[in-house]
């Protein structure tokens, strides 16, 4: 080790996530049963315990939703036939019919499922989307008065309509037939639409019931298809949109979705579409993957497609999903690549911004954070972009885990709040804002999240009304992030065989997550920084041969990380020049229980410097660290020790040479061993 003197800032990093963990208890008998009855290991009966899948018969419907049978959409909503009846008679009649999509990744995917079906079909048809920052969400009046000049005769709502009282009864007053196809929560009295498709309107166990806007939207084009008989060839387009769609809105990949998305996940890499075999090329999504996973588009494509909305003209992501000449396809997607990559930036400084804002803000307590003490987070700033603060909003509520509204003036004298909401699982984001509705202008949204707009005079009321909504509904054990784990797994378990099988249980994501997995007491053998904010890992256990790789998502504040570890982890398989192999995405990170039940870090003096030195009771390990971050790591009764420098490869040293045999016995004298 060098002897230079020691810097007057040095300190260990000792910062990690606050998270709480929430570990599935073994149902060992139970999972022994369900894997003898249907050929599974037990390792994926025990998950399947864990979703409340008990039986054998649910067990062979999850894995293989194809095998289930669906009752009929026109059984199931109840306006689906008048639905498809109007539409009829509009394309026979050639009448003009526009629709009214959405500037987010569902409705623009609805907006250009539903213009390719009625173009297939002979429809007169045309659209239009609202301006996000002009209109905000949904049809408006402006929009069926600009209609009924161009003549419509039937305007169709996708991913919107289901509260718009005021511009339907517009409609209705011109003479316009209206059909409302929307996903989103009911209000108490609904619009006079001619029609109104809304898989909210079903009851909870209705495999339908989880449908995005997008799927109500393929659900109508199918069933219209059919009954004009022109359904062959028009499916695998619908069923791509519908994929993309579905995902990149969250939805929940449940009931018919699951279904039809485990067949649209093995179409999309050889799409049909241009606009989707080019947003694949400028991605990078490998050719050889037989099946995209939903990571790949809610990470790849669709946030490409969401940045439009977001920042630039919806208008491009229609061209990009409708076109059928490659040049433009290539355009478009090239501009939906640059437009994602501003919204990045633009994320990065708000988020940044906001984390300066948040950390320096106003406290009650010394020991506790004041958005813990409010159970809520209100951030309002001028100069935010408006379609990208929901992003900010997300990543904010899992840095803090608590709920997050955040908001940005509008206008020159900044006299009203546009925000977006995000919250945690014990929390309901729509039944927050109908709490403060007495203060807000138009607000909507879900459990999960929600956007708003009030006078900005309120907003003080507002963040007042939020927090005692919190505090009824949250415990202070609730504001930390929650990782849910399925199983404990050992490294050495963990084989190309094992990720085959669990990727049965695809696709993953809302509703339906990815199977989480802990191991306790890991060694980091080596960590790096990639990118600007990730971390790269290396892992073993003690007692084994095996390395394992493991990356860290956006974790590059906590870096460096601990010597020793228990993790919380997803498996992610990695393929290079044809060979696949499994690495873990880590999702939690905590200090083994024997770092807990001693001291953490002890300093000690040797030759004028300053060292840090821990000890793992379990491990029998000592580890000791100089001023410039290179860690001697020594395990008892060893002759060796592992020397971790400047990120690169261990190096195995002798311990019971100089410097390192009295550096050692300073450190177990500084720890009261000796």
């Amino acid at each position: 080790m060098l002897n230079q003197p020691l810097p007057n800032s040095f300190k260990p990093s000792q910062k990690l996530p606050t998270q709480r963990w929430q570990i599935a208890s073994a149902q060992t008998q139970k999972a022994s049963q369900l894997a003898q009855a249907t050929g599974i290991s037990q390792l994926l009966a025990q998950i399947l315990l864990n979703r409340g899948i008990e039986t054998s018969a649910q067990a062979k419907i999850y894995l293989n939703p194809l095998s289930q049978k669906m009752p009929s959409p026109r059984d199931e909503f109840s306006d689906l036939a008048t639905s498809i009846e109007m539409l009829t008679e509009a394309i026979t009649n050639q009448e003009k019919i526009a629709i009214c999509g959405d500037y987010d990744a569902d409705g623009m995917t609805s907006t250009a499922l539903l213009l390719r079906a009625l173009h297939w079909l002979g429809a007169d048809v045309d659209y239009a989307i609202p301006s996000r920052m002009k209109d905000g969400y949904g049809i408006n009046k402006r929009i069926v008065e600009e209609f009924a000049n161009e003549n419509v005769g039937l305007i169709l709502t996708v991913d919107n309509g289901i509260s718009a009282h005021e511009a339907i009864a517009r409609a209705v007053e011109l003479g316009i037939t209206v059909i409302i196809t929307d996903h989103h929560d009911l209000p108490p009295k609904l619009p006079e639409a001619d029609a109104i498709l809304n898989p909210k309107q079903l009851p909870q166990s209705s495999p339908y019931r989880s449908l995005a806007g997008v799927g109500v939207a393929y659900i109508l084009a199918v069933s219209l298809a059919q009954e004009l008989g022109q359904l062959q060839g028009l499916t695998r387009p619908l069923l791509e949109l519908f994929t993309l769609g579905t995902i990149a809105d969250l939805a929940s990949l449940t009931g018919v979705n699951r279904r039809w998305l485990k067949r649209g996940l093995g179409l999309l890499p050889q799409s049909q579409l241009l606009g989707v075999q080019a947003l694949i090329q400028i991605t990078g999504i490998k050719d050889e993957q037989k099946s995209l996973k939903p990571e790949d588009i809610g990470f790849k494509l669709g946030p490409r497609i969401n940045a439009i909305g977001r920042i630039g003209d919806p208008q491009i992501v229609i061209e990009l999903l409708t076109t059928t000449e490659q040049g433009i396809a290539l355009e478009r997607a090239m501009q939906c690549e640059q437009i994602n990559q501003k919204r990045q930036q633009l994320c990065a400084q708000i988020e940044q911004e906001a984390i300066t804002l948040i950390e320096n803000g106003r406290t009650a307590s010394p020991d506790l954070p004041y958005w813990q003490q409010e159970r809520v987070l209100v951030i309002v700033q001028p100069n935010w972009h408006h379609g990208v603060i929901g992003i900010v909003a997300s990543r904010l509520m899992e840095r803090y885990g608590v709920p997050v509204f955040i908001g940005t003036y509008e206008g020159e004298e900044q006299k009203h709040i546009r925000g977006s909401a995000r919250g945690i699982p014990e929390f309901h984001v729509f039944n927050a804002l109908q709490f403060c509705q007495d203060l807000l202008g138009k607000f909507g949204g879900h459990q999960a999240a929600g956007g708003f707009s009030l006078p900005a005079e309120n907003l003080e009321l507002f963040r007042e009304s939020l927090s005692r909504f919190a505090h009824e509904c949250l415990q202070p054990e609730h504001l930390k992030p929650l990782i849910i784990i399925d199983s404990s797994l050992d490294l050495r378990d963990i084989t190309y065989q094992v990720y085959q099988e669990l990727d049965t249980l695809h696709p993953c994501g809302i509703g339906n997550r990815d199977p989480i997995f802990w191991t306790p007491n890991v060694r980091v053998v080596e960590q790096r920084i990639v990118g600007k904010e990730h971390i790269k890992i290396t892992l073993a256990q003690d007692n084994q041969s095996v390395n394992i790789k493991a990356i860290a998502w956006r974790w590059g504040e906590y870096f460096p990380l601990p010597r020793r570890l228990d993790i919380a982890y997803k498996l992610r398989e990695n393929t290079w020049n044809g060979n696949q192999t499994v690495e873990l995405e880590l999702v939690g990170i905590r200090l083994p229980t024997s770092f807990e039940s001693t001291p953490q870090e002890v300093e000690f003096y040797y030759n004028q410097r300053r060292y840090i030195c821990s000890l793992s009771v379990s491990a029998n390990e000592l580890t000791i660290t100089n001023p410039e971050g290179k860690v001697l790591t020594i395990e008892k009764g060893k002759r060796t020790g592992i020397l971790t420098a400047d990120q690169k490869a261990d190096i195995e040293v002798y311990v019971t040479q100089p410097p390192y045999y009295q550096l050692i016995k300073m450190a177990t004298r500084a720890l009261g061993l000796s």
